[in-house]
């Protein structure tokens, strides 16, 4: 186990600020090590993308309540306020400071082949949560945790053919727009394969007017559905890539006196806590799970690699969707 060089307190702390709402400057030099800082923990450092959404949120708190000295852990965090860069100079932060595991949960796919080769060659394991990468070398990361995306997206479809029908509504032709998240993260990515696929095969029953990003952001989200419902006076269908994009389409519908769930099927992604108190109160349609709460399977992993032992390379996280039908009963089980 390498020593812990620096910054893990300090960091520590940070990390709570900016759960709270401030940030620190990702990439900056690292503080002095507190003093009485245990050296016989496992030093993780973790790029997080940011704190875009209510799932953001939950996961940071997986993992700032997985990682503790009582575990046997010392968690270094950086919010990289959803900028690659930031998290390219936190990852050499890390390096520098001689952590033992790297926890990356990367902003888009693609650009990181040299600094995971830096932290391959000083041999610190990459494991990455949540989003994948695109490298030409898939040894320079151990191993991914999150969920299967595609699949999410078709799950979606499947949920809505299904209502539909249930409706009397599988003969129309209906108007769908998509939020998409940040262009280039694979959670985008996958969810508008897997949506775009499956109604692209039945071109009678959907007709996607535009899709365009809303960051993941609540008020990115308000904004793109306030351009579309002045572009497209017949929306039928909103398909938001997670749930706080949700919420903001779900002002702007309200704003120009429709009513969400009702005249426009609201879908999204995620599946928090606020997520089923809006399917319960009729402004949502379903949410499709996506699960935040990596911290412990990422601590599970990190035991088997400390042991020696072999891990798989893709892990999924169990995930569910949810609708009226069974959200009332799932909410008092939320722990996001």
């Amino acid at each position: 186990m390498k020593k812990l060089v620096a910054g893990v307190m300090a960091c520590a702390l940070l990390a709570g600020a900016a759960f709270a709402g401030g940030s620190k400057d990702s990439g900056a030099a690292a503080a002095p090590a507190a003093a009485g800082a245990d050296k016989d923990t496992i030093v993780v450092g973790y790029a997080q993308v940011g704190a875009e959404s209510d799932w953001r949120t939950a996961n940071t708190v997986s993992f700032q309540t997985t990682f503790v000295p009582e575990n046997g852990y010392t968690l270094i965090f950086d919010d990289a306020q959803q900028k690659q860069e930031n998290q390219i100079k936190a990852i050499r932060n890390f390096i520098q400071q001689e952590v033992d595991y790297i926890v990356l949960a990367p902003v888009v796919e693609t650009g990181w082949e040299t600094v995971l080769s830096e932290a391959k060659t000083a041999g610190i394991p990459v494991i990455l949560s949540d989003r994948e990468v695109k490298v030409s070398d898939e040894s320079l990361y151990v191993c991914w945790v999150g969920g299967n995306f595609v699949k999410e997206g078709e799950d979606a479809v499947k949920w809505l053919d299904a209502y539909l029908e249930e409706n009397g509504r599988g003969d129309e032709l209906l108007n769908v727009v998509i939020l998409q998240g940040t262009i280039g993260a694979s959670a985008q990515v996958g969810r508008t394969e897997g949506v775009t696929r499956l109604m692209g095969e039945k071109p009678q029953r959907y007709n996607i007017l535009a899709k365009q990003t809303g960051e993941f952001t609540q008020s990115k989200g308000q904004e793109v559905m306030e351009s579309f419902l002045k572009a497209y006076p017949d929306i039928d269908i909103v398909i938001a890539e997670n749930d706080n994009m949700a919420f903001g389409a779900i002002d702007a519908i309200k704003a120009v006196g429709k009513k969400p769930g009702e005249d426009i099927i609201i879908i999204s992604f995620d599946a928090v806590r606020a997520a089923f108190e809006r399917i319960i109160a009729g402004e949502i349609n379903c949410a499709v799970e996506c699960n935040p709460l990596h911290g412990p399977r990422v601590a599970e992993i990190i035991q088997k690699l400390e042991a020696g032992q072999p891990v798989e390379k893709k892990q999924y996280v169990d995930e569910g969707v949810f609708d009226i039908k069974n959200a009332a009963a799932e909410l008092p089980n939320r722990k996001y």
